[in-house]
Parts: C-alpha cells; sequence; structure tokens
C-alpha cells in the first residue's frame, strides 16, 4: 500500500513477520568513544540512575556517553582525561586516531560471526550524541570540519550484512547533538532540553535520515533521544515505508516542541518534572515519552514481566556500557547462562533481544563479549526451533514440581516448554494437560520421550544420557491444555 505523510495513513501500517520472527538483533556502538574507551564499571543502567539523575550523569556507566562525561568536572571521565591525554586534548582529537586505527576492521568477519549465532538483524550506529558522522554524507557537520570518518564504515557494513541475507538497521542520535550543543546532560531539567531546535539542526537531521535511506535500504529505522519540532515527521515515516515496504521504526521519536521547553525551564514545571523523573528512575522505569506512531518499544537494560501485545525490543550490552569499556571485568558481564535466561525469557513475552556488541576502535570484538555470543550461538543450534518464528503461548511463565523455571513459546501446533535450569531423571510440568495421541521431544536429542499424565500435571521421563546446557527445549505436539 502507499502511505500519505499523516499520522493516520502511517499508523496504519502493520508490524512484518519477519520482525516477529527474527528475536535476536545485534546493536553496535563504534565511534570516537572507542579510542578512550572509558566509563565507570560496577553497576548497570539502572542501578546507576536510582542513585538520582545527578549522580547517574557524573558516573555514568556508558562509555559512548564520554563527551557529555568530559564536560562534567566532577566526572571520574573528566578525571582519567586530564590523566591520560592532558587537559590541551580535546575529544576532536581523537578523530584522527580513530580514522587510522578502523582501517584494520574487516566487517566481513563481523557479518560471518552474526551470522553463525543466529542474529537475524543488525543495527549499526551512524551518529551518537556527539555527532561524528561514521558514513560519506553530502550533508557535513556545520559546526565542525571533517567530522566525519573518512573510511564509508556505514557502506562497508551494510553491504557485508545484506549479502548474508540479514536486516540491517541504522541507530542515529536524532534530538541530540553535542557538537551543536555544549551544554552537557546533568539533571532531568537538561535530559528534557538538550536537543537543538534551530531549524538549521532539523533540516541537517531530515537530511541525514532521507539519505541513509536512499543510500543504503535500511529494514530498521532507530532514532534515539527523541525528533526536532516544527518538522512532519510523518513525512519521513511515509517516505521510509514507501521505499521499504517490510521497514520499521522505533519509538524514539518524540517532538518536544519549544513552548513545552519554556515550560520545563520555568521553575515550578522544571521542579515538578524533576520531582517525578527523579522518582521514577529510582524506581527502574524510564522516563521517555511514546510518540504518536511507532512500530516497537524499546525497553533499555529492562525487560517485561509478561506478555505484551505491542512489540517490543530490549536493548542492552552484554556488560555494562553500549560503547567498548576496557575497564569492564567478567564482574561486569552476563555469563552465557545468563545471556540465554534473559533471552528465552524476552521472547516469550513477545519480545525481541537486541543484544549491543562494542567492539575495540580497530574493529576488534573484545574476547569477553565473543565469548557470550558463541556460548549464546551454540545453544541456538541446538534449540532454535523453540525461539525463532515462535509467538507467545497463553502464559509465558511457568514452574516444574521441583520449582524449575520454565518459559513457553509455540509455532503451528507445538507447543515448546523451555526449563531454564539443570534437569533431573524426570521433570514434573505443572498445570499442563496433554491428550493420549501427543508426542514429546527433547531437542538435540532423537528420539521421543517417554510421558504420563498425573492429574493436572505433565510427567516426563528424561533419556540416561543428554548433553548438559543450560536451558533444555521440550517439543509438546500438539499443544496442551494449560490447566491453571
Amino acid at each position: 500500500m502507499t502511505f500519505t505523510p499523516e499520522l493516520k495513513s502511517v499508523k496504519t501500517h502493520e508490524v512484518p513477520n519477519w520482525f516477529h520472527d527474527a528475536k535476536l538483533g545485534i546493536f553496535i556502538h563504534l565511534g570516537l568513544f572507542s579510542v578512550p574507551a572509558f566509563a565507570v564499571t560496577g553497576t548497570d543502567l539502572v542501578n546507576s540512575m536510582k542513585k538520582g539523575p545527578v549522580q547517574h550523569f557524573i558516573n555514568n556507566p556508558y562509555a559512548e556517553w564520554y563527551l557529555n562525561s568530559l564536560r562534567i568536572k566532577e566526572s571520574p571521565t573528566y578525571k582519567y582525561h586530564n590523566e591520560v591525554y592532558g587537559d590541551d586534548f580535546k575529544y576532536d582529537d581523537f578523530v584522527p586516531i580513530f580514522n587510522k586505527e578502523i582501517e584494520k576492521w574487516d566487517p566481513e568477519k563481523w557479518a560471518d560471526i552474526f551470522k553463525e549465532i543466529g542474529a537475524k538483524y543488525v543495527v549499526f550506529t551512524t551518529k551518537h550524541g556527539d555527532g561524528f558522522l561514521l558514513w560519506h554524507s553530502k550533508y557535513p557537520n556545520p559546526k565542525k570540519k571533517n567530522y566525519m570518518t573518512k573510511r564509508n564504515l556505514v557502506g562497508d557494513l551494510t553491504k557485508a550484512i545484506k549479502s548474508r541475507d540479514l536486516k540491517m538497521g541504522f541507530y542515529y542520535s536524532s534530538c541530540w547533538d553535542w557538537s551543536f550543543n555544549e551544554i552537557p546532560v546533568t539533571n532531568i531539567k537538561t535530559f528534557l532540553t538538550n536537543g537543538p531546535t534551530d531549524p538549521e539542526y532539523t533540516e541537517y537531521v531530515n537530511n541525514h535520515w532521507r539519505e541513509l535511506i536512499d543510500d543504503y535500504e535500511p529494514s530498521i529505522l532507530w532514532s534515539d533521544m527523541g525528533y526536532p519540532p516544527n518538522t512532519n515527521i510523518n513525512e519521513l515515516f511515509s517516505y521510509f515505508y514507501n521505499k521499504i515496504s517490510d521497514g520499521v521504526v522505533n519509538d524514539r521519536w518524540i517532538q518536544t516542541s519549544p513552548s513545552f521547553r519554556k515550560l520545563i525551564e520555568s521553575r515550578l514545571t522544571g521542579a515538578l518534572i524533576s520531582w517525578f523523573g527523579k522518582r521514577m528512575l529510582k524506581k527502574g522505569k524510564n522516563i521517555a515519552f511514546k510518540p504518536p506512531h511507532y512500530d516497537f518499544l524499546t525497553p533499555e537494560y529492562t525487560q517485561s514481566k509478561e506478555i505484551l501485545e505491542e512489540k517490543w525490543e530490549t536493548c542492552r550490552g552484554i556488560g555494562n556500557s553500549f560503547g567498548y569499556n576496557k575497564f569492564e571485568t567478567e564482574n561486569d558481564y552476563l555469563s552465557v547462562d545468563e545471556l540465554i535466561y534473559l533471552f528465552v525469557d524476552i521472547v516469550s513475552k513477545n519480545g525481541n533481544l537486541l543484544l549491543n556488541v562494542g567492539p575495540m576502535v580497530d574493529g576488534t570484538i573484545p574476547r569477553l563479549q565473543l565469548e557470550r555470543l558463541i556460548g549464546l550461538g551454540k545453544w541456538l543450534e541446538v534449540n532454535g526451533e523453540a525461539i525463532f518464528g515462535t509467538r507467545p503461548w497463553i502464559i509465558a511463565e511457568g514452574k516444574t514440581m521441583n520449582d524449575l523455571n520454565l518459559r513457553y513459546t509455540q509455532k503451528d501446533d507445538i507447543l515448546y516448554a523451555i526449563v531454564l535450569n539443570k534437569l533431573n531423571t524426570i521433570i514434573t510440568i505443572n498445570s499442563i494437560i496433554v491428550n493420549e495421541n501427543t508426542t514429546i521431544h527433547l531437542l538435540g536429542y532423537n528420539g521421543k520421550l517417554e510421558w504420563y499424565q498425573e492429574g493436572m500435571n505433565l510427567k516426563i521421563i528424561l533419556p540416561e544420557k543428554i548433553e548438559v546446557s543450560p536451558a533444555y527445549s521440550f517439543k509438546i505436539s500438539p499443544q496442551p491444555r494449560n490447566a491453571s
């Protein structure tokens, strides 16, 4: 169908099946911040926010926020930068280092890894908050000369990803650009008013998004921090959907008008909003507003506790930062088992996982991150059938008789019951009633399993020898009845 630049028209766009089926995407944060590769360690976004926004921005665990943190003189980043690089070394001085090191990068190797582990799409940072462009744009930064990469990273990676039949998406910091606004984000008020509102910046952003759509034909537009005001964003959405019929857009396109920003600047309203924002952040909740149109929600370092009707996608790093933080240790990273549990839980509740890779400045994927990716991929080789192409069941969570955690997915007339623990010789699934013609398989094991119904519970007898795994997927056909 043809979309017109009105909200009523773009809201008729439906989330395509490929995005429902995909389940696993790879987020990539690479930029000038990859050179210093520094941020506070030992805490993630949610726990950092609970300390309050002022302390969070001083001790930001996100390495990709290096420039913002550098502008806060009380921050560990400011201290680190002056000790390592000196007071005269500016953030822009990272540009030649970045351009030299990134020549070593092999995008084909990345694409092979992502394909091998089972990822279905990739979202790459084209411009983060620092404003540095990772493609050869016809619209250079009007505030800084040569503020784009010499190598066309967007073009090189897009070619490699698409050649392996994976979908390509682009992250772009639409509302924030710290090369246009040098005032750092330090609290709730500056968080909500940091984006430039002048016509020059709005045109700059509009031109970039259209250029990325025209030149690289992405399947995902992943905006961040909102969108400049005083422009019809539905023109961009309709342009994208008419060109990429099965494309999707995320939920971070809210437009905050200059008049609303002035209201935030007032003492009374500003204090009220700050109070509300602090309260939400300390509860670990997002304070972002939903725009009028989007295809999927994007909780960050959090996930839904129940099945959502709306499509959603959790984004998070394997560690506590999106950009590479060379000071993170094993303790800052999810283990392979934790990553698998997280992923299965998300999928059971109608979500996708956009799992971030923060490469070193030369394109090397750090060892700890690579180990987790490979571990997840090995589990998916056996259990991918219970993940990809599935949909949520009537319920997402369950328990066994001995209190092991279960997650459910379904496909056609098949139910997958995934046990998130090690197994004994017999497993009893509570509140599941099957019929006499039911067959049960354990993914990765050849042959049917013996079972019997015991009241409202299903007992499954396991084979004597099964491979040790963080989680086990039982394939039950036809679908049983939930008795709870």
